[in-house]
């Protein structure tokens, strides 16, 4: 490199002999700047009118001829020349020709004139390095959020660039971001998203005062923070599905690529998330996966699954409603995804047909349970069965209900109506038995007449039960009476006694205890006199 323009050491002044010594008298150096592969003149003294003698110099070691204006002196090279018989004109300036340069003035007296040379170089070429995490097709580069990205800038130049760092993000001014005299050189320990914008590199030359800059644009990505949400949806009146794949949060977009599980047929890939089906490729049970994947990761990607399903129907199968009532349907639904659409129905007197709400039908629905109420119920309107109707892309599912329409109930008529039905009954009961049980109300008269003399009727008694012997044992003693009464009859054929028959009694008078203790004295004593008769009979002339 050549030397600078600094004043010469006192080693270069004894080289330069007789020369140097006359520079004393020298005037002010001028200082020179011009650019490689330019141009330059270099004047010799700030003097207007007819010159001298004039001869240039160049101070390096020792002092170098380079051109006289004498023509009988030939330039050093072919590209110095005068001009104005006195300023030394240089063409193709190189670095090398950088340094100090004398002129020389023989006019009356000699004059020194000395010229400082400072050649600048570029900058020709910037070269910006950014620690990216990746480029895009276009050559944008980017960077993940959360990393650590590096910054230099460099410049061919000479002498060395000023280098500075200037931001700008979206919608905002370029800020100066950082600079350094030579190089630069800095990181960002952990980039976030606010300094997402162009970066650039202005690499000045501090002698010429030529720039060139280099403008980058970084763009710094990050991946959503959730996992991503899968739902279905019916479509175009219920013959297409729609899954849906949302991933939000992140930046940029991810892409979406959804697959039949299990198996992995790919059934779309977009960034949008959305596919459409026809009815042909859905079936009950089916699972389709969503996977989303995005530029900074990670690398497995996200996903959710969905699983489509026919709907279920539960409800009431039979309802009732009152003339001039209201009554109120009810189904509800299972098990349907995406949702299903309810709807009813009439088939009796509309066939096929929707009903729609109006004054006489109220229809509302909460979630997947829907209920129709009707109004003002009518044999003639509103008689018959419903259909609740359930369907999704996946299926159609239905459910009748059937609603019988009644007349109001008359509650004295029903009353009088159970009342009758229970006399009659008690009466049916009572003309069996006494159908079938003729003994049992010949013996219950019997003792009505043998009691009444002990007045138990006229007293107050409460309840009396009469039990009697069974229809066997009545048999048996109505046997061994005849004949006892045969034998009788044998020996006394006159012999009329008080009472056809005796039978054995017990009664059971709730009420007072002596009065039933009176009751059985008077028994004991009629039978006393009865048996007494007879023995009088007996003692009697045959």
């Amino acid at each position: 490199m050549a030397a600078d323009c600094r004043v010469p050491e006192p080693r270069i002044f004894l080289c330069l002999g007789a020369l140097l010594a006359c520079w004393v008298a020298a005037e002010m150096e001028v200082a020179i700047i011009g650019e490689v592969h330019e141009n330059i003149t270099l004047p010799c003294g700030n003097i207007s009118g007819s010159r001298g003698l004039v001869t240039w110099y160049r101070n390096d070691s020792e002092p170098v001829f380079l051109l006289s204006s004498n023509s009988s002196l030939p330039p050093a090279e072919p590209r110095f020349s005068l001009v104005n018989a006195s300023s030394l004109h240089i063409e193709g300036l190189s670095l090398q020709e950088e340094g100090n340069y004398t002129c020389q003035e023989v006019l009356n007296e000699t004059r020194w004139f000395r010229v400082c040379l400072q050649v600048a170089s570029g900058p020709y070429q910037i070269e910006v390095n950014i620690s990216a995490t990746g480029k895009l097709p276009n050559g944008t580069l980017y960077v993940a959020k959360g990393t650590q990205v590096d910054f230099s800038c460099s410049s061919s130049s000479y002498p060395p660039p000023m280098v500075e760092w200037w931001f700008q993000a979206l919608d905002s001014r370029r800020e100066p971001f950082g600079n350094n005299v030579t190089t630069s050189f800095f990181a960002l320990l952990q980039i976030s998203q606010n300094l997402q914008g162009n970066y650039t590199c202005l690499a000045k030359n501090v002698l010429s005062g030529r720039h060139r800059e280099v403008t980058t644009e970084l763009l710094v990505y990050y991946p959503p923070p959730s996992a991503p949400q899968c739902r279905a949806e019916m479509s175009l009146g219920l013959v297409m599905l729609q899954l849906t794949c949302h991933w939000d949060g992140g930046y940029p977009d991810p892409n979406f690529l959804w697959t039949e599980e299990p198996g992995g047929v790919i059934v779309g890939k977009s960034n949008l998330g959305m596919e459409m089906l026809n009815q042909s490729q859905l079936s009950d049970g089916k699972k389709f996966k969503c996977v989303g994947s995005h530029i900074v990761g990670p690398e497995s990607g996200a996903s959710c699954v969905v699983q489509i399903r026919s709907p279920s129907l539960i409800s009431n199968p039979m309802k009732t409603c009152f003339v001039g009532g209201n009554v109120t349907l009810t189904c509800q639904v299972s098990g349907a995804y995406p949702p299903a659409k309810i709807l009813w129905l009439r088939n009796l007197t509309q066939p096929e047909a929707v009903i729609q709400p109006n004054g006489h039908y109220l229809i509302s629905q909460h979630g997947q349970n829907s209920t129709l109420t009707i109004h003002n119920c009518s044999q003639h309107l509103d008689n018959g069965y419903y259909v609740c109707r359930a369907e999704n892309p996946v299926g159609v599912r239905e459910v009748d209900i059937w609603l019988i329409v009644r007349e109001p109930l008359n509650i004295g008529g029903i009353v009088g109506t159970i009342v009758s039905l229970l006399l009659l009954g008690l009466a049916i009961i009572s003309g069996l038995l006494l159908y079938y049980s003729p003994v049992f109300c010949c013996k219950v008269g019997y003792l009505l007449d043998y009691f009444s003399p002990l007045e138990i009727r006229g007293q107050d008694t409460g309840d009396v039960m009469v039990l009697v012997d069974s229809e066997e044992e009545e048999e048996e003693d109505a046997a061994e009476e005849e004949e006892e009464e045969e034998d009788e009859r044998e020996e006394l054929p006159k012999e009329t006694p008080k009472h056809g028959h005796i039978h054995q009694v017990t009664a059971l008078v709730n009420g007072n205890i002596e009065q039933m203790g009176n009751g059985l004295q008077a028994l004991q004593d009629d039978s006393s006199e009865l048996q007494s008769d007879i023995v009088q009979e007996e003692d009697g002339p045959v």
